[in-house]
């Protein structure tokens, strides 16, 4: 199965080339549009015509996952146009290469499609985006479905794991642990989600592709905390003590982008049908870390 990963060199898109690259009956081909790795090539899935692009049609995937976002909700907010074109245009892009190829398509979403008034979620209830990056999340959503390819959405919120960059909020604090930086942060107690390694992401996309699945799954760990909790339990696993953490609300925060406060997703569909799997949870993660 030859499976094209769109955003390969970023946290869920690395995770997935890594782990499927694995076995034998997979040939992975990863992506990459502002941030390079050995293990990726560019494309820009915002322009099929650029001329750096490299050629795919070689390649002939039978499935290509799109990993690729502008994940900064604040300025997405005030960036509306190129919001758009990184998120939906991209998605359209991608959607016309699967056509080509009769490939599969994998897309890769947010809780941010709902209003965060009744979380965790699960796949049935309501979408409501309250800001600019949930509603192109959800406009890609709909670009999907409406496609008429075979599909899977699989929808995930605060990712954490290993990457290259190290530019998750778990990932960076265990960076200002391991240099011994004083850490000073101002988290809310009142913004919720159901936190998720990478990895698990990527053993759950496997597995859904091998079972043939399609339509929207949610995937989340049996975490479900506050940005303060899980700070808190980073700095607790390692006994750190080079830190201030104040607590505060989502809105004194006063971020340009509305934030959905009880947001977090139910994987329970996704465990109905593979009921032997086990998602980690940020204590797991946190004992693979040798960090004094």
């Amino acid at each position: 199965m030859n499976v094209l990963i769109v955003g390969a060199s970023g946290l869920v898109g690395g995770n997935c080339q890594q782990y499927l690259r694995q076995f034998e009956h997979y040939t992975v081909q990863g992506t990459h549009l502002s941030f390079s790795t050995e293990d990726s090539v560019y494309f820009n899935p915002c322009d099929l015509m650029d001329e750096r692009n490299t050629a795919l049609e070689s390649f002939s995937p039978d499935v290509i996952v799109h990993c690729g976002a502008l994940t900064f909700v604040d300025y997405c907010e005030d960036h509306i146009a190129e919001s758009y074109q990184k998120t939906v245009t991209s998605t359209a892009n991608l959607l016309t290469l699967a056509r080509q190829h009769n490939a599969k398509f994998v897309y890769i979403s947010t809780d941010y499609v709902f209003d965060g008034k009744s979380g965790p979620y699960s796949e049935e209830q309501t979408v409501n985006p309250i800001c600019v990056y949930g509603a192109h999340k959800l406009e890609a959503e709909n670009l999907v479905i409406a496609s008429e390819l075979p599909y899977l959405i699989l929808r995930i919120t605060n990712v954490y794991g290993d990457e290259a960059r190290g530019k998750n909020f778990v990932a960076r604090l265990l960076k200002q642990i391991e240099s011994g930086e004083e850490i000073k942060l101002t988290l809310p107690y009142d913004q919720y989600a159901t936190p998720i390694n990478a990895l698990d992401v990527a053993k759950a996309l496997a597995l859904l592709l091998e079972n043939g699945k399609q339509g929207i799954y949610h995937l989340g760990s049996t975490d479900y905390v506050n940005r303060f909790q899980l700070a808190d339990r980073v700095l607790h696993k390692f006994k750190y003590k080079q830190v201030q953490l104040s607590l505060t609300t989502t809105a004194a925060l006063a971020q340009l982008a509305p934030r959905p406060l009880n947001g977090g997703l139910l994987a329970h569909k996704f465990l109905s049908e593979f009921p032997g799997f086990r998602f980690s949870n940020i204590d797991d993660y946190l004992s693979t870390k040798t960090h004094a």
